[in-house]
């Protein structure tokens, strides 16, 4: 046993948004390491979907953070040593067509738990994902820093500002004395099993099902590409670091890729055809579509120093597993234990 399954042996894990693309992986791997994880989400909104495909049996309340009087309840019963939230609207465009759902789901969501969580008397620590949209982005280029101010123009980045700011509150007023409170940024992701609507690499996956290829709003767009094994490992890693040394685990960390995998998002489509058989390729799409910052890059030197942890799949190795994870899918396989395999052969990376 290693020192990672030593620590979440048996650990009582309290996740929220599991059944989404991140949230599903994330239960994977808390389950692979031994911890007890009850989940609390809203039912898996697309089918398929990876929830389903890597479902154990593991205790799943399904139910809405913005049910304040539920929720409690749920967090009672639980009674978990860790809480990681990552419930939440999720989608840029969908933030544009629902702001104030956006809004209620990713602010006052993230506010009805931090408030159950008050009440928890064996409580460790406390970890909410935001997003590395938090940043007020002057279209610079540079790779923001957990320091630098927050923003967000559209419903879904300022959203994710507002959770920060609202956790940093809850974290001074009321857990000050009591378990950490801590933020997690990070990248775009990829990897198998994500079907959501207006992400890159479904759209590609779509794309080939059509016959056509992907329509691109913003193909020059530079994004920091990560396999979704990556920022999930951090999340895990500062846990385990609140949890041992609050006093020396920092409040808020970003978790990016290497800076060679930032990249247009039309480079991904174009490498994820020709490892996906030459498919599906990309158009322009000449509509109207809502702003988009035209670069978004992270630093994450601050969780080499204070936590060790570094990206350790290329660009290269994220598609090439991403691919492979669709392939097996369409090819029948068992994607429990596909992704089991997939998830190994990530930790015995250098």
């Amino acid at each position: 046993m290693n020192a990672a399954e030593a620590f979440w042996r048996d650990r009582r894990v309290l996740l929220t948004g599991h059944t989404g693309f991140k949230g599903a992986w994330l239960a994977l791997m808390l389950r692979s390491l031994g911890a007890e994880v009850s989940g609390f989400a809203l039912a898996p909104d697309t089918q398929p979907n990876l929830a389903s495909l890597l479902d154990e049996g593991s205790r799943s309340i399904i139910g809405d953070i913005r049910d304040a009087k539920f929720l409690q309840n749920c967090v009672s019963e639980a009674n978990p040593q860790v809480v990681i939230h990552m419930a939440a609207q999720a989608l840029v465009r969908e933030s544009y067509r629902d702001p104030v759902a956006t809004f209620a789901t990713n602010v006052m969501g993230t506010a009805n738990l931090l408030q159950a969580c008050r009440a928890l008397r064996r409580l460790e620590c406390i970890l909410v994902v935001t997003s590395d949209k938090v940043y007020e982005n002057d279209g610079q280029g540079h790779p923001f820093r957990e320091q630098d101010r927050l923003g967000g123009h559209d419903p879904y980045s300022n959203s994710k500002a507002c959770a920060e700011l609202l956790t940093a509150s809850f974290r001074d007023s009321f857990f000050a004395n009591g378990p950490p409170v801590a933020t997690v940024r990070a990248g775009n992701v990829i990897g198998g099993g994500d079907w959501s609507q207006d992400r890159l690499i479904p759209d590609c996956i779509r794309a080939v099902d059509a016959g056509a290829p992907v329509r691109l709003r913003y193909p020059k767009a530079v994004r920091p590409w990560q396999h979704v094994f990556e920022p999930l490992s951090g999340y895990l890693a500062l846990a385990e670091a609140l949890v041992r040394t609050p006093g020396g685990a920092p409040r808020a960390v970003n978790f990016g890729p290497n800076p060679a995998s930032f990249c247009t998002v039309s480079a991904v489509v174009e490498a994820f055809s020709a490892r996906f058989g030459g498919k599906p390729g990309w158009v322009a799409d000449g509509g109207a579509h809502p702003p988009e910052a035209a670069a978004l890059t992270l630093s994450s030197a601050l969780a080499a120093q204070s936590l060790g942890w570094r990206a350790k799949a290329g660009f290269a190795q994220a598609l090439s597993w991403t691919a492979d994870w669709y392939q097996a899918y369409l090819a029948g396989e068992n994607m429990l234990h596909y992704s089991r395999n997939q998830l190994a052969e990530y930790r015995r990376l250098a």
